[in-house]
């Protein structure tokens, strides 16, 4: 949101920014929709949209034929921020079942899909334990499937985050057994037992806390037309983009970019032909000392 006023409630400013995505995705608003979506009345809708022209009189035009408010080619957002990535996600989410498509302010989907991912099964109930526990700082007891070991074992955890690597999801915990912070799958976590004392505040989990930045640049090997293609996709400026991120996650990022050899604990970011690989890191020497940092605790874990 690009405007906060301090003067108006949340539930009218949430519609102003409502009138303002449609205004701005749909071209055009006018009161049903606040009152299908919001179930406000007409009274009140028809005050909301008074209020918007009030606060962006730039922004709509009423055509009185159509009886609904149109964009106008002077639009500048006012209540929201304007990214084309928030509205794709919302269809990425609708096509995966994560929510309904009367739950989103899209009026009219266009056709669409996303590449498949498997469901992991996460057991909403152990879900709502380890959050319970990250919420009240405390630690926790779980029965856990191991990649690396036979059986399932019984460990005290500490959890104080959350994190997804783009397939899977889990938590960012402190392993009692281990005595180090480990990364443990949602889905391969068997049963959950109960609620113990939590870790105290002098053993921050540096590597979650750290952040750290990754540059890419495109692969030496691109020809002038396959550069200017990949900037275009990565928003590469000055030959370089930098990606934020938590150190914590670097390994999961370099997987997931194709950066890591067969055994998970070698970079390899140039290895690869430019068509197999568009991007390569700009400074492999910095990126291989922070993988080289995590890589005891984050690919050599018996959680992975």
């Amino acid at each position: 949101m690009t405007l906060r006023d301090n003067k108006i409630r949340w539930g009218v400013e949430q519609r102003l920014e409502f009138i303002e995505f449609r205004v701005f995705w749909e071209n055009g608003i006018n009161r049903g929709d606040l009152k299908k979506f919001f179930g406000v009345s007409t009274p009140q809708a028809s005050n909301d949209l008074k209020l918007y022209q009030e606060k962006a009189p730039q922004n709509i035009e009423y055509n009185t034929k159509l009886k609904r408010y149109f964009t106008t080619d002077s639009f500048e957002p006012k209540f929201m921020k304007v990214d084309a990535t928030h509205y794709l996600t919302h269809l990425t989410a609708i096509d995966r079942n994560a929510f309904d498509p009367e739950d989103t302010w899209i009026a009219e989907l266009p056709p669409f899909s996303a590449v498949a991912i498997p469901r992991r099964n996460i057991d909403p109930n152990f879900f709502k334990k380890i959050l319970s526990s990250v919420r009240n700082k405390r630690g926790l007891e779980i029965q856990y499937q191991s990649f690396s070991r036979p059986d399932p074992s019984w460990r005290t955890i500490s959890p104080h985050a959350f994190g997804f690597d783009g397939m899977r999801w889990h938590t960012r915990a402190y392993c009692h057994r281990s005595k180090i912070y480990k990364d443990f799958i949602l889905s391969r976590i068997l049963e959950v037992g109960e609620q113990k004392n939590g870790i105290s505040d002098k053993e921050p989990d540096n590597f979650w806390n750290d952040k750290i930045e990754v540059d890419l640049t495109t692969h030496p090997d691109c020809s002038e037309g396959q550069k200017r293609a990949i900037e275009l996709d990565f928003d590469i400026k000055h030959d370089n983009v930098s990606v934020k991120m938590r150190h914590a996650m670097l390994f999961y990022f370099l997987n997931r970019q194709g950066f890591l050899g067969d055994n998970k604990d070698v970079i390899c970011g140039r290895s690869k032909s430019a068509k197999a690989q568009h991007v390569v890191l700009a400074d492999l020497e910095l990126t291989q000392d922070l993988f080289n940092q995590v890589l005891g605790i984050s690919s050599t874990s018996d959680e992975r």
